[in-house]
């Protein structure tokens, strides 16, 4: 579906106007947006509008990194947008003086609410497609701090009612996050460098009105990578934790296991030698023996555990 609005001179905003109306009104500049295109739609980049052969296919491929080219007549954008599922889509757009071209092969609710933006605030027509890119790109950064907020109240929740003591599923749910905000760190990092480089090139001359406007959204994403790298620390702390946590256990079962078998080695060893079968044991005859031998084993394991508690091994077992 294409959407088309265009100002005039006269500062009179036209809407759902055919693209060969275009060269017949005298606008002061328009907007024309492909919202997920058919194929005979696509075609129009090339036949109607004739953007250079390597914009075009910039906006057919598959997933491109976001950047800014510069041709004769118009600057090309690629920036990314992130859906619920955390999945980049592509926005393309085409940006002149006297035009705005927006290309998605996905819907984009950003673009909506720009251009409902537009129709409400007349105030902002006399400021030109400079300033609609601004709205359109700030829309599109500004989505990005929902999905980032989301998934930090989940972190802190997890954080503060996570038992490492129980809970075994808590890596499977850290990872997820993590992976979440790896997903989120490709878009927003790449999104970063794109705005630096429009403040900083003279080539897409901005007047100092629209350098601060950008100049915001260069801020946002500094303050939403800030907030990603945070929330990947915040999960590396958790596993690092959980590590710790699952290691200590592990040697307190070791422990546990060492203590027991030691103090039956010496008492396996003697129900051994008077397990044999020799003819010549005079202990095996005597009226008291058993007992003897028996009272002899529990000396030797309570001399053992005494040992033990000495040198300080059931300290190991305190929380």
């Amino acid at each position: 579906m294409i959407r088309t609005i265009g100002i005039t001179k006269d500062q009179k905003l036209i809407k759902e106007f055919p693209l060969e109306d275009i060269h017949k009104n005298e606008f002061e500049w328009y907007w024309v947006d492909f919202n997920c295109p058919t194929d005979e739609e696509e075609l129009l980049l090339d036949t109607f509008f004739h953007f250079h052969p390597l914009a075009i296919e910039d906006c057919l491929m598959r997933l491109q990194r976001p950047k800014l080219d510069f041709y004769d007549d118009f600057h090309f954008f690629v920036i990314q947008r992130v859906n619920e599922e955390l999945s980049a889509e592509e926005v393309n757009i085409f940006v002149s003086n006297k035009f705005i071209v927006t290309f998605h092969k996905n819907v984009a609710p950003e673009i909506d609410r720009v251009q409902k933006m537009l129709e409400k605030q007349p105030k902002n027509w006399e400021r030109g497609t400079v300033y609609l890119t601004y709205q359109v790109i700030d829309k599109i950064v500004d989505s990005y701090f929902p999905l980032v907020y989301k998934i930090e109240d989940h972190l802190n929740a997890l954080e503060d009612e996570l038992n490492y003591q129980s809970n075994h599923n808590a890596m499977k749910i850290v990872f997820e996050f993590r992976s979440d905000l790896l997903h989120l760190r490709r878009t927003i990092l790449p999104m970063r460098d794109l705005l630096y480089r429009i403040l900083n090139s003279y080539r897409f001359s901005l007047n100092k009105s629209e350098r601060a406007y950008f100049g915001d959204i260069y801020d946002h994403l500094l303050k939403l990578t800030e907030m990603v790298e945070s929330n990947r620390e915040l999960t590396a702390d958790m596993r690092d934790n959980y590590m710790a946590m699952s290691s200590s256990r592990m040697n307190g079962i070791m422990m546990t296991l060492t203590i027991v078998s030691t103090i039956f080695i010496p008492l396996t060893f003697i129900a051994g030698v008077y397990g044999m079968n020799f003819d010549h044991m005079p202990e095996l005859h005597g009226r008291y023996s058993y007992f003897i031998v028996l009272i002899l084993m529990i000396l030797i394991a309570i001399f053992m555990l005494g040992i033990f508690k000495f040198k300080g091994w059931f300290k190991l077992f305190k929380p």
